[in-house]
């Protein structure tokens, strides 16, 4: 498989939504496959809170996978021998795009909190003008899962020409309390704990030691990306071997688990970003602009897909069937469809039980 990665840098102003500018700033991308000559071959995956840019794929000497590595590459469901794929890191994210911790040309330092608030509509008008620099007017699909289906979302909504088909999977149309609750609790322990120092913390410093606030705030999230089941069948009520029962702060598997997880975290994620991106995930509306969610969904041409997990806790299986039954209730039904694919994984199953789904979005990419 064919992988490049870039940095597309932009001095021309961004417009958010806030009515704030973003000037100068850059994507970092990923491209798999071969564009073709007409340029009609062209696949966007969308990344999550945590993804990047790095969706498939290995770099020399990487031991882990790009985190979609099992759906994209040569001869997988989307197919990089046929399709020109693109992953665009999102801005706000710290995974070399421009994000808080980027150099504010006004002050030549970082941004930290003077960075703007982003919504999803921002994020995706930042993606377009990388396509549009790559000379690329309109795209096969849109693909993206959690916050990428978001991303998704808006490109069906906001550019409603611009792709063929667009593949959401496990997302919504608008974040609920207990989704914004779950972030709650990571924003708080970030912001209490002392090594924070009020956003103005050393980079070096989180990579080398981390940051206990994020490392909590992450366990409570993986607790939302599972699923009782898949808790049960992980890890039961099994006991750390060499924890004594009796010992106060002798573990369980599963805390085990959530503190390898939560540690290992704040290592390679940058607490600021993370800030930063759980706003734009709390105050994602597709309404937005428009009166009502009919409104918003009546903009879109695309083929509209959508897919749900049934053991999905963060983003409920009923928020993407609203979706479904809203289009079909404005008169769009030939351009929708809605699949509850049975798991008991929880939200996570959307990165790693694409057996169920594969052979779905093959389907779809051919038509």
């Amino acid at each position: 498989m064919n992988i490049q990665t870039k940095t597309a840098f932009f001095d021309e102003p961004l417009y958010l939504e806030s009515g704030r500018i973003l000037q100068p700033f850059e994507i970092a991308y990923e491209t798999y496959g071969t564009l073709n000559e007409d340029k009609s071959n062209v696949i966007i995956v969308t990344h999550a809170l945590s993804g990047s840019h790095h969706a498939a794929g290995t770099y020399e000497g990487e031991r882990k996978a790009g985190w979609w590595d099992s759906l994209i590459g040569d001869e997988k469901a989307v197919n990089t021998k046929e399709h020109f794929v693109i992953c665009m890191n999102n801005i706000g994210s710290c995974f070399g795009s421009t994000s808080p911790m980027s150099i504010n040309p006004i002050t030549n330092e970082e941004y930290r909190f003077k960075f703007p608030v982003l919504t999803i509509t921002d994020i995706v008008k930042a993606q377009i003008r990388v396509l549009n620099s790559l000379g690329i007017d309109s795209v096969k699909a849109v693909i993206g899962g959690s916050m990428g289906g978001m991303q998704a979302l808006c490109y069906a909504i906001e550019y409603p020409t611009f792709a063929k088909s667009i593949i959401a999977l496990a997302t919504t149309a608008y974040t609920r309390p207990w989704a914004i609750a779950f972030n709650k609790v990571t924003i708080e322990a970030i912001r209490k704990d002392p090594d924070f120092k009020n956003g103005y913390y050393e980079s070096k410093d989180i990579e080398e030691n981390g940051l206990n606030g994020l490392a909590v705030g992450r366990m409570a999230g993986h607790i939302s990306y599972l699923s009782p089941s898949s808790m049960d069948d992980k890890f039961g009520r099994r006991y750390v071997n060499n924890d004594g029962l009796y010992e106060l702060f002798g573990r369980f598997e599963v805390e085990r688990y959530l503190e390898y997880n939560g540690y290992n975290f704040p290592k390679n994620f940058d607490p600021l970003s993370y800030l930063y991106i759980a706003k734009t995930m709390n105050i994602f509306n597709a309404s937005r602009g428009s009166d009502t969610l009919e409104q918003s969904l009546s903009n879109i041409q695309s083929k509209l897909h959508l897919i749900s997990f049934s053991g999905d806790m963060l983003f409920r299986p009923q928020e993407m069937q609203e979706i479904f039954d809203t289009m079909k209730s404005i008169g769009k039904e030939d351009i929708v469809t809605y699949r509850e694919i049975q798991s008991d994984y929880g939200h996570d199953a959307f990165l790693v039980e694409v057996d169920k789904f594969k052979e779905q979005i093959e389907n779809i990419l051919k038509d």
